[in-house]
């Protein structure tokens, strides 16, 4: 069954919303600077109210390892999610599992695949300029479509409830993840799109 993280959480009404409604992973963005920023206590609050078996993720952009494992610690995270330009040396060092984000402007993109051999996955998103994601935009399906045949891949990048069963359909991922196409607002989930997403992610992967 496809795995579904709803991904930019900064509350625990939010976090219980998506765990309701199916979520298998949260994702909490340790980036300063974007409206979804939330600190590690806060996340620590919010994880121990979660059920079990909820993977928590930690998403960071050129953070060193240390860093990343400090936050990690103090937050009862499960997995890194790292966006930046982290170097295969980098993530050698990370104790923590990892998930390495790709940005994809095109094919060449998918050779990265090949040079971070401990990644639990990859999560592909969209490049655009100076923002290492929740861009809201999406890229070419095709290219994850090929990737799913070399990777364990999640799809990111401009989903919504009205698109995220034909990118389903059409690529077959690991996991799909989820951000802006599912907010009222920057940081504040619509919780009637966040169930959508999940029921239309279930339905596509069934068929």
């Amino acid at each position: 069954m496809i795995r579904v993280k709803i991904c930019g959480i900064t509350s625990y009404e939010d976090a219980r919303a998506a765990v309701e409604s199916g979520a298998d992973a949260l994702g909490f963005i340790f980036v300063r600077g974007t409206p979804r920023y939330i600190e590690p206590e806060e996340v620590a609050a919010i994880a121990a109210q979660l059920p079990p078996f909820i993977t928590t993720v930690g998403v960071f952009s050129n953070r060193t390892p240390d860093e990343v494992e400090q936050i990690v610690s103090r937050s009862g995270l499960s997995l890194a999610q790292l966006h930046g330009d982290e170097s295969p040396a980098d993530c050698r060092r990370l104790r923590t599992p990892f998930v390495k984000a790709i940005r994809v402007q095109g094919e060449h993109d998918l050779e990265a695949l090949h040079t971070y051999p401990q990644a639990r996955a990859f999560l592909l998103d969209t490049y655009v300029a100076d923002r290492p994601g929740g861009t809201g935009r999406s890229f070419p399906w095709e290219i994850a479509a090929k990737a799913v045949r070399q990777a364990r891949v999640i799809l990111s990048g401009g989903l919504t409830p009205d698109n995220v069963a034909l990118a389903v359909t059409q690529v077959r991922p690991y996991a799909v993840d989820v951000c802006s196409g599912v907010e009222a607002s920057p940081g504040r989930k619509d919780h009637q799109k966040v169930r959508e997403f999940i029921e239309q992610a279930r339905k596509a992967d069934a068929r």
